[in-house]
């Protein structure tokens, strides 16, 4: 496999070239950086297509196809099939969506689990329900790992229980979790799994199949895309869940009966600029074309993914060493049990104490709970502000990081 350049990677992102060499950005798990790809397509929607979908004029069946076109690519990032994916604003409101239409098809006393390493997305909307009958467990996190072990789920599990809810990778500490072998687990009580993928996905090729979960959301805004969140489900499931779309809007109407307002049109033609990109990297990188769209995505993930390693390893070397820092998280860097969202703490200091210190440097990192606050909480670390966090992405240099460490080792 060729080593990823970095340099063509970079080139491909305008705001990155904006700000080079001033700014490092390192907070991507809030959001990543757009493509030019993504920024055309959403430009080129807005000139020319801005109308209705649905009539029978040519502008609007182009508009309409345009949308199409989006779920069809949804499908083919995450692996699913066709009619299994909404769009929707945000994995937060997805996942409020999911909530309302799965609650009719429960009984008063039936169980949901929440886990407590969870963004609050795949928390709230769930915990909620207390209110409506249903009772809510909370499997609780390894606070010395910072981890959710399936040992700790197995005691929660009988057969009342409807939905476990997880996340794929946690995104304080950047631990990738067996989502496969969790969702075996629940299987054999006749549960269903919930997962937000929304921290692996910007990292790894998504593969709603081979990971055998019943649902799953994720956030394009942070898959170098629009602000716009997906939610996937398999389909027998998705039809059976209630409608949260007008009254006459059918219940075999999927995905559309879960996108209430509609998608945004502008927004879905950007999404299809996310394909664009990964498509340009693969062919980039390797002289024998791809299969197809699954299998260019995934020859680009794969390079993510080894200079991705390569970055973490840069910084938790660094941070492994130093006497006042303890991080939050797999210490190693081995792609297989993370990503590149390292979580640290500092002896004596407050989080909110260290990125303050970085911004006249122009490194761009962040501190706080990052909406896991029951995760921190669990973690004794609210008090002190939560966690610094380093959020970085395939577009990161090693240079960017040895930045970052040489102001670490001076300010910490």
């Amino acid at each position: 496999m060729p080593a990823l350049d970095v340099d063509f990677v970079r080139s491909q992102f305008p705001a990155l070239a904006q700000h080079w060499p001033d700014w490092a950005l390192m907070d991507n798990a809030g959001g990543s950086v757009a493509p030019q790809q993504v920024q055309t397509r959403i430009a080129d929607y807005l000139r020319r297509y801005m109308v209705q979908l649905g009539a029978s004029y040519s502008l609007s069946q182009r508009a309409t196809q345009i949308v199409s076109e989006a779920h069809a690519f949804a499908e083919r990032l995450l692996g699913a099939q066709p009619g299994e994916v909404a769009i929707g604003p945000s994995t937060t409101l997805n996942a409020k969506i999911l909530a309302m239409a799965l609650r009719p098809l429960w009984r008063d006393g039936d169980k949901i689990i929440v886990s407590e390493l969870d963004h609050e997305a795949n928390i709230g909307p769930w915990a909620a329900l207390a209110e409506q009958g249903i009772e809510v467990l909370t499997w609780r996190l390894r606070p010395e790992t910072a981890t959710l072990e399936l040992d700790d789920l197995a005691p929660l599990l009988d057969e009342r229980v409807r939905l476990v809810c997880m996340t794929h990778c946690a995104n304080v500490v950047g631990r990738i979790h067996d989502v496969k072998a969790i969702a075996a687990a629940v299987h054999q009580v006749g549960a269903q799994l919930c997962v937000d993928g929304v921290a692996y996905a910007p990292h790894r090729l998504v593969d709603v199949a081979a990971l055998d979960v019943d649902y799953y959301l994720v956030s394009l805004y942070k898959i170098y895309g629009p602000h716009l969140g997906l939610l996937w489900g398999r389909r027998e499931l998705l039809e059976a869940a209630r409608s949260q779309n007008h009254y006459f809007v059918g219940e075999q109407q999927v995905p559309y009966k879960l996108e209430p307002g509609n998608a945004n049109h502008e927004l879905c033609a950007g999404l299809l600029g996310i394909g664009d990109y990964l498509s340009a990297v693969d062919a980039h990188h390797h002289e024998r074309p791809a299969t197809s769209d699954r299998h260019a995505f995934g020859r680009s993930f794969e390079l993510f993914a080894a200079h991705e390693a390569q970055l973490a390893e840069r910084l938790l070397g660094f941070l492994r060493e130093h006497p006042k820092v303890r991080i939050i998280g797999p210490r190693s860097s081995d792609p297989a049990l993370r990503v590149p969202t390292i979580a640290f703490v500092v002896d004596g200091r407050k989080a909110s104490e260290i990125p303050p210190l970085l911004d006249p440097r122009k490194l761009a990192i962040r501190w706080g709970d990052f909406y896991a606050r029951r995760g921190i909480e669990a973690l004794g670390l609210a008090e002190a502000d939560g966690i610094v966090r380093v959020s970085m992405v395939h577009y990161n240099t090693l240079d960017e990081v040895d930045r970052l460490v040489r102001a670490l080792d001076e300010v910490l």
